[in-house]
């Protein structure tokens, strides 16, 4: 099941200054062009290949959650988006969102606690249509899918566009001390 990254996490790192110099050069996303690790090694005057060890080397330490595409829905003539939760079983969740995040239509699916009594709700599913009435066709097909394995869901649209954004370098005050901090920046 993939896992959708906290709004904004911070976690102190110790980034040497190549790594900074490769983290502010991606801020904006990978070049498009059909080399963008030599792209950006050239701007830093670095092989492609000490960038790709060091964003692999970045990735299996968790100070990059991810390297992915991340498509403009909008652009693309989806302009419905709907976020669809559902209640099924803590035991069956992870099996169960599995099977929703390998439908092709989904873009994103993960666990989320409940805030009961609230919000009984623990799988979250992103599905993304032309408009209203096809995203409701799409979870009409996850409710399907689910069977008697779901106890309840809702959808909740988007009412705006929000701007997608990269990894971010920042600095923040930590115990009274400047200290280097990486903020991993999602929708916002």
């Amino acid at each position: 099941m993939r896992r959708a990254a906290d709004t904004t996490v911070r976690a102190e790192l110790s980034l040497d200054a190549v790594d900074r110099r490769i983290v502010k050069a991606t801020e904006a996303g990978l070049p498009l062009c059909r080399e963008p690790y030599r792209e950006i090694a050239g701007r830093l005057g670095i092989s492609s290949e000490e960038v790709m060890r060091r964003m692999c080397d970045m990735l299996a330490a968790g100070v990059i959650r991810r390297i992915a595409a991340v498509p403009n829905h909008f652009r693309l003539g989806f302009h419905a988006n709907g976020m669809s939760v559902w209640d099924v079983s803590d035991t069956r969740v992870s099996e169960l969102g599995a099977r929703v995040g390998a439908l092709g239509y989904v873009s994103h699916c993960y666990r989320r606690p409940r805030r009961l009594p609230a919000w009984p709700y623990n799988l979250f599913a992103m599905v993304h249509g032309r408009d209203r009435t096809e995203v409701l066709e799409k979870v009409a097909r996850i409710a399907d899918l689910l069977g008697g394995a779901k106890r309840g869901h809702e959808v909740l649209f988007s009412s705006r566009i929000l701007k997608k954004t990269g990894m971010r370098l920042s600095r923040e005050v930590t115990l009274g001390t400047r200290q280097p901090v990486l903020t991993v920046a999602g929708d916002r």
